[in-house]
């Protein structure tokens, strides 16, 4: 055997090693295959506390996958081979996964405490009668501004193009989402396909292209906070953290309305623990629980008595809990076609090409 057959024969037997390991620490501790709830979620999308909580209480261990897409999520369930108890797509995804039959129904004789869950949050389009989804968060999309970097706090989508934010402007790496801003911006629906009105929201964002600074990711929240820009286009989760370590800062939903988004849990048909994966549904449903998870993360809760526990200062801000007039004006995304996703696609990138 040469030297690398050597170094790859004791990776594998290390691995092995490691993996029996954690086999048998599972098994110390009553842990087996029958009574372990797979969650397939974002990364860093419910606090481990909970985690260790639900485990105690249930006797369920359970083991955490993560994804960073939507898109990487539905392939990777739709290619099978995984049997994951509980998923955590967004809401025009729940709809494909639906249409694709990746999905098992929601038995609601099952849950304890759906009532607890705002009549605003379910029956949306993307699941009628919540058939096969649960509300985990919700939020929005909106503008976070700097008050000691602009001179007067921004309430429109059309400020974004005022010249006083010149080259001052960080933006979302999300195609639907700055498309969103240029369709709104146009008086037009987030969810168009007409290639026409498209293409005039491209060219609606390619006239606020001078006050762009940068299109970035997760690098918005160090960027803001440090004070490195005046303005940002994010979703109300990262501008929460944002917010927590830079009093300067905050975040508003425009006048003219917005995208509102979802994250659902949903049982995926390749499910195998059926039982736990209720018992962790009601385990989240419970409003002390709901209430934790919305403290972690910093997006908000649908949970109606949970969000009741929350600080005032959190439950009475308009950013993250809008008024009823303020959510009858936002937009839920559609599942769109293979080629209006493309279209969307190429134009966000004929946008980018500028930066």
């Amino acid at each position: 055997m040469n030297k690398l057959g050597r170094i790859t024969l004791a990776i594998l037997v290390v691995c092995a090693a490691l993996w029996f390991g954690t086999v048998e620490l599972q098994k110390s501790q009553g842990y087996t295959k029958n009574n372990t709830l797979t969650l397939y979620n974002w990364g860093d999308y419910i606090d481990p506390a909970l985690i260790k909580k639900f485990e105690k209480q249930t006797g369920y261990h359970v083991s955490v996958e993560t994804f960073d897409s939507n898109e990487a999520m539905y392939t990777k369930i739709k290619q099978g081979g995984t049997a994951y108890d509980l998923a955590v797509p967004s809401e025009y995804m729940i709809e494909k996964m639906r249409k694709a039959h990746l999905l098992k129904p929601i038995d609601h004789r099952r849950l304890t405490g759906y009532q607890n869950i705002g009549k605003d949050f379910l029956n949306q389009s993307f699941d009628l009668g919540n058939k096969y989804s649960l509300p985990y968060f919700w939020g929005t999309l909106g503008i976070i501004y700097n008050d000691q970097l602009v001179k007067k706090p921004l309430t429109h989508w059309s400020d974004l193009w005022s010249p006083d934010y010149r080259g001052q402007i960080m933006v979302v790496d999300s195609a639907r989402d700055m498309m969103a801003v240029g369709l709104i911006e146009n008086s037009q629906s987030v969810n168009s396909t007409n290639p026409a009105v498209l293409k005039a929201a491209k060219d609606k964002l390619d006239q606020m292209a001078p006050n762009v600074k940068a299109i970035v990711a997760d690098e918005i929240k160090m960027y803001m906070v440090q004070n490195e820009a005046s303005v940002a286009v994010t979703w109300s989760g990262e501008a929460a953290e944002m917010l927590d370590n830079n009093p300067h800062l905050h975040y508003v939903i425009p006048e003219e309305g917005s995208n509102l988004w979802f994250d659902n849990l949903v049982i995926p048909k390749t499910a195998k623990h059926e039982k736990a994966a209720y018992a962790f549904l009601n385990f989240m449903l419970e409003p002390k629980n709901a209430a934790q998870n919305a403290e972690y993360i910093g997006y908000s809760t649908p949970n109606i008595p949970a969000k009741a526990l929350l600080p005032a200062a959190t439950r009475n801000n308009p950013g993250y809990y809008p008024s009823q007039k303020v959510i009858d004006r936002l937009q839920v995304y559609s599942d769109l076609s293979p080629t209006a996703v493309g279209r969307y696609n190429d134009l966000f990138l004929e946008f980018k090409m500028q930066h």
